[in-house]
């Protein structure tokens, strides 16, 4: 029997922490439960393999920012993480509200601990139930695998293979391809169409939906969505799922085995990460559709969160240029476009903009490198979009180059053309010269900010950027005209005189550029 979240907070060993459900509670009475565990970690969530109640603290919580908590809180639900509990107490006195909310929209239960309770008695106890009813699930898999094995060597079709997970795991089953067209699905012999109740959302429905890649030959080549019918074991499906996944590899091996050009185009983008000699380049390119003397971008997108967006990512590249290739890594997807003859910036202005309007991950930050000239530049490429993502990380707030995301996107897209000068300055100067140079344009500007606590070199930089255009740098600061004007007045006075018309213009642009690093 399924142990869910209402049952283990009643347990012996987590009543005398006095919890009680802050967010989502109308989910909390379903959900089911993989596994306990505890961490004061922020960063955990990619640690994670969904299904867990994660027991909290909350010491890293009191030392974070606000953006940071609500942030925490999506990774938590975007994993699959079954609920989280934080202890509260004479640091932590309360949830925050914004966590609560966060917490509520993204579906993720939430509980309150009152009372301090040892948690390695909790997670013992009740991980070793949960051990129980894994070892069950998995000879249900197991089975499951073995008769999905037999439909595939009796040379059953990939429906009829996904018919055996279905109704092993009383649940709606679907094959898509990586571009989201469908292979395959299935659903249970006895299934019929259940009424969802009027308050069901999509973060009920989101518990009870699992999702696994299946990769052949190690390249992502599916995606299996397993959405668990009402009352069914969600743990089960999930444990049955990734039994499956070599089952349906070898099927769709069998039956539709990854073309040379996705094979090439995955070994290519390798290759140029990797640093590989030139002749390795020549050699793949060819085989993944990209001329060797095409114009081509690189285009970087890191994501922290456990849903990678690469198929939103090629959807996009596919529609602007006329070849691509990409290849995941890690937390890193990395891709290459190449470009029309005669319409160079007007596709890599349509891919800045595209990855600006895609639905990605909360977090996620993409980088588009400059313009490069055959397969042999795609490394510069590639080295100077991830430059440009490590320089933003380091130069604080966004600024021109720095495009957010739209209503109801998320995410941050860097154009690294706008970044030009700080590339430069990097592969040019060592820090220490870097230093000495702001120093020497900026240092009474630098004195006066930390003295006073002004933003004098920000307004430079935003005044500089926006061309010498006072009335523009006064609306990206918001400030009025006449707070401006006395703003400049005063750098002025402290950096000898109105640059304007004199060679110190360029000198202190470049100088407020590297500031910000």
């Amino acid at each position: 029997m399924p142990i869910r979240l209402q049952d283990v907070l009643k347990h012996s060993t987590l009543t005398p922490a006095d919890p009680v459900i802050r967010a989502a509670a109308a989910i909390a009475a379903q959900t089911q439960l993989r596994w306990i565990h505890s961490s004061e970690v922020l960063d955990i969530a990619p640690l994670l393999g969904g299904g867990e109640l994660l027991l909290t603290g909350g010491q890293a919580l009191v030392l974070a920012t606000d953006k940071r908590r609500i942030g925490y809180i999506w990774e938590l639900a975007e994993r699959g993480v079954a609920a989280l509990a934080i202890e509260t107490g004479t640091e932590l006195p309360s949830i925050p509200s914004s966590m609560v909310a966060a917490a509520e929209a993204a579906g993720l239960p939430l509980i309150e601990l009152r009372k301090v309770v040892p948690f390695v008695g909790v997670m013992e106890a009740i991980n070793s139930l949960l051990v129980s009813e894994t070892a069950g699930h998995l000879q249900q898999a197991d089975r499951a695998s073995h008769a999905m094995a037999v439909e595939l060597a009796h040379g059953g079709s990939l429906d009829r293979i996904l018919a055996v997970l279905a109704d092993a795991t009383r649940s709606e089953v679907v094959l898509t391809s990586v571009a989201g067209a469908p292979l395959a699905s299935a659903q249970p012999v006895d299934h019929a169409e259940e009424p969802e109740p009027a308050e069901a959302s999509d973060a009920q429905d989101r518990t009870r939906t699992i999702q696994v890649d299946v990769s052949v030959r190690g390249i992502p080549s599916a995606r299996l969505t397993l959405h668990a019918l009402k009352g069914a074991d969600v743990n089960l499906a999930r444990i049955a799922g990734n039994r499956s996944v070599d089952i349906l590899a070898l099927a769709l091996l069998q039956r539709m085995p990854p073309g040379l050009k996705e094979m090439a185009g995955a070994a290519l983008i390798r290759a140029v990460d990797s640093g590989t000699q030139n002749w390795r380049l020549q050699q793949l390119a060819p085989a993944a559709g990209i001329p060797l003397a095409a114009q081509l971008v690189a285009v970087v997108v890191r994501s922290p969160g456990s849903k990678q967006p690469r198929m939103a990512v090629e959807h996009l590249l596919e529609r602007v240029g006329h070849h691509s290739a990409s290849y995941t890594d890690n937390a890193e997807l990395l891709a290459l476009a190449v470009l029309r003859p005669g319409k160079t910036q007007e596709d890599r202005d349509a891919i800045l903009a595209g990855l600006q309007s895609l639905a990605l991950p909360e977090g996620t930050v993409s980088a588009v490198g400059p313009v490069a000239t055959g397969i042999s530049a795609a490394p510069w490429s590639l080295t100077e979009a991830r430059l440009t993502l490590d320089l933003a990380a380091g130069a604080g707030p966004l600024r021109d180059g720095s495009l957010r995301a739209g209503p109801g996107q998320s995410g941050v897209v860097l154009d690294a053309d706008a970044f030009a000068v700080e590339r430069l300055a990097f592969h040019t100067l060592n820090e220490t010269q870097r230093t000495d140079y702001v120093s020497q344009q900026l240092g009474a500007l630098l004195v006066h900010d930390a003295q006073r606590n002004s933003a004098l070199v920000e307004t430079l930089r935003v005044w500089l950027d926006s061309g010498c255009n006072t009335a523009q740098a006064a609306r990206e600061l918001h400030l009025e005209r006449q707070s401006m004007h006395q703003r400049l007045q005063r750098i002025f006075s402290l950096c000898g005189g109105d640059p304007r018309g004199t060679g110190r213009l360029a000198a202190l642009h470049l100088a407020t550029r590297l500031a910000a690093l």
